[in-house]
Order: structure tokens, then sequence, then C-alpha cells
């Protein structure tokens, strides 16, 4: 079991005008702890496009608020898988500074082709590795 945990700061440009990061940034920030936690575990999305012609997409995403990040602001973003089926998995990731929760996503992202945006499995080696993020 591996929680991946990933450092980020906050820049002017993740911000509003009163220096408080700006809410659609903490999407962009979970998608970049995402891709480094699965190329933690030695692989890459674009892996999974190329070698099986598969995507991720995120079928849900919901945030829950507690502290707000500021500008200059060095944070934590933790990534676990909490479960995960055939073709979809469910992973949370939240934002901390200090040790303290600042925002909890929960996000659902689903295994898709490329070619047609159908459904597909996850192959084993891709079930493995998002395994070892299990909580």
């Amino acid at each position: 079991m591996t929680i991946h945990n990933i450092d980020f700061r906050i820049y002017y440009e993740d911000t509003d005008a009163g220096g408080v990061v700006y809410h659609a940034r903490y999407l962009a920030f979970a998608e970049r702890a995402r891709t480094e936690a699965i190329r933690s575990e030695g692989m890459s999305a674009m892996d999974l496009l190329n070698d099986y012609g598969l995507l991720f997409v995120v079928r849900n995403a919901t945030l829950d608020y507690r502290r707000p990040l500021r500008l200059d602001d060095v944070f934590t973003v933790r990534t676990r898988l909490r479960a995960q089926a055939a073709a979809t998995c469910h992973l949370v990731q939240d934002f901390l500074k200090d040790g303290e929760l600042c925002v909890h996503t929960d996000v659902r992202l689903a295994c898709i082709r490329a070619e047609d945006g159908r459904p597909a499995r996850f192959p084993p080696s891709w079930r493995a590795l998002l395994a070892r993020l299990e909580e």
C-alpha cells in the first residue's frame, strides 16, 4: 500500500483578487497529484493510451472546502485509492497545510477506449498499479 503525497506552492496565478486560491484551481492541483501518483508507481497516463488505446476520464468530482489556501502557501496533496471496479476507480485526495485539512476531494475515474469513448476494463497491470494506492 502506498499513499502518495506531493507538495505544491500557491502562486499568484492560482488566486483570486484577494489572494485566496480560486476554486477551480483545486481541480488542477488534484489532477497533477493523480498524474504524479500514477507516475510514482512506474507508469504514466500516456502508457495507458499508447499500450492499450485507453484513457482515464473524470466521471465525477466533489470538493469539500474546509480552510482556504492562500498566495505563497505550501501544501500537500495526499492521494489514495478508496475502491476500484472493472472500469472505474474511486480516489480521495486531501489538501493539507501544516497537517490541517483544507480541502477534501472525492474523484471517480472511468477507463474508456480512446477510439469511441466507450467504457473499457482496466488492463491487469493497471489494476495492480491502482491497488498499490489503496488505503
